[in-house]
């Protein structure tokens, strides 16, 4: 389609002329927002490279925000967390500035690991979904899944001859969380399923695990010694472990929650 090029058009006119080309452009912000930032360019006697430098702006920033958005919901998280939303004053075992510190994803691109240690209730997994959170909006490829899931999927895949493929697919993204390791005992199958996932992103892509048993009782889900030794290896070398302590912040902001509407 070629859209009929002319001189001195009407206000509406040039409104219509240009809903369509953004519509043939596929530029929707633009479509979208063209009349507002017209207005404000006018208002604000910009130079016509300054209107036009806003109205790319406008598209690039609202792709970029699709594209972060597609990457979050490709993760598989299963509910939203942020860092801002973490209280550091009700947990501080769980340092800040360290926590900002891999919230820059350096450590994403070196391709290290991330342990976070503690008890239930002390903010590993509001920690572990918020930085995979971090990573996606800066345009790494994240997947979240429950340590017992991701050993499930391993052993249908095997049972299926498709392993490979599976593990694959799981060592390409660029960061793995694993919620939930050492909470439930694996057998040795499981374990060796999970260790060629390890294996396949070692030093080349992150693994963050988060788990409620230290990393001295993870023979208790890994009943193979060795086995055990060669995973806690594979998850803590060059890696950052963060211990979030043994009580539950989130017992305690209920509790201090309801000691309110008592008192109120």
């Amino acid at each position: 389609m070629t859209l009929p090029r002319q001189r001195g058009l009407t206000e509406q006119a040039a409104t219509t002329a240009t809903d369509t080309a953004c519509r043939l452009l596929r530029l929707p912000s633009i479509r979208n927002e063209f009349a507002d930032i017209a207005d404000r360019a006018a208002k604000d006697q910009m130079t016509y490279r300054g209107f036009l430098a806003e109205l790319l702006m406008a598209e690039c920033d609202d792709r970029a925000r699709r594209r972060s958005e597609r990457r979050i919901k490709a993760a598989g998280f299963p509910r939203e967390k942020s860092l801002q939303a973490f209280d550091f004053d009700a947990n501080p075992n769980v340092d800040a500035a360290t926590i900002n510190t891999l919230a820059s994803c350096e450590w994403i691109k070196k391709g290290q690991p991330l342990c976070l240690i503690g008890d239930s209730g002390t903010g590993k997994s509001h920690m572990l979904i918020a930085l995979g959170t971090e990573a996606a909006m800066k345009g790494y490829r994240v997947r979240y899944t429950l340590a017992t899931k991701l050993v499930n999927e391993l052993v249908e895949a095997a049972d299926e001859k498709q392993l490979n493929k599976t593990i694959a697919r799981y060592g390409r993204v660029d960061l793995l969380c694993i919620d939930e390791l050492g909470y439930m005992e694996l057998d040795r199958h499981g374990a060796e399923l999970l260790f060629q996932v390890l294996t396949e992103r070692e030093e080349k892509n992150s693994v963050a695990i988060a788990s409620n048993e230290s990393l001295g009782g993870w023979t208790k889900a890994f009943t193979d010694p060795r086995l055990c030794a060669a995973i806690v290896d594979r998850l803590t070398f060059n890696g950052t472990i963060i211990e979030t302590g043994t009580d539950s912040y989130r017992l305690a902001s209920t509790r201090a929650r309801a000691e309110h509407a008592e008192a109120g």
